[in-house]
């Protein structure tokens, strides 16, 4: 696995490569930060140099799709189903915990799911930003749960001009 910095307007995000995959994006110092991470390197590649066009894009405003990337988050079965629908959530829009949560159901077959186990797996989001979990608001559009901070997370979606609460 290698590493890199990228300077956003927010702050200092960590990259993280491995076989031309971008397996991690984290605010430093974030809720849930890698505690085993080599030391940031010195960002050579093409998929940071992918992931840093996409960011800078981001931040000016512009639309960029996730598919742009080769993504590879790491986590359960589970969790990366959870990361899927995050990145169906169309630019600029929010869905609840709870809606979330209710698609799972469908798509698995299941009665119903339990908004606090698809909670879990979005905080715990190894690719913050491009797999949009900023996009994801409490029950009733509360602004809640952000391993990058409320404020980030606020920002995030003012950035895209989301309704807020």
């Amino acid at each position: 696995m290698n590493t890199a910095l990228y300077e956003s307007p927010l702050g200092s995000y960590v990259m993280a490569e491995e076989d031309g995959k971008l397996v991690g994006l984290w605010l430093m110092g974030q809720k849930y930060f890698p505690k085993e991470l080599p030391p940031v390197g010195s960002g050579e590649g093409e998929i940071f140099a992918r992931t840093r066009r996409w960011l800078d894009r981001y931040f000016a405003g512009e639309r960029p799709e996730p598919g742009e990337l080769r993504l590879a988050p790491r986590g359960s079965g589970f969790a990366r189903q959870v990361w899927g629908l995050l990145l169906e959530i169309p630019y600029g829009q929010t869905v609840t915990y709870g809606q979330l949560a209710k698609e799972l159901a469908q798509r698995r077959g299941l009665e119903r799911m339990s908004a606090q186990a698809v909670g879990g797996a979005v905080g715990h989001n190894p690719i913050s930003i491009i797999i949009p979990c900023h996009r994801v608001l409490g029950a009733g559009g509360q602004l809640t749960g952000y391993a990058g901070g409320l404020d980030v997370k606020r920002r995030l979606l003012e950035l895209e001009g989301a309704a807020l609460p």
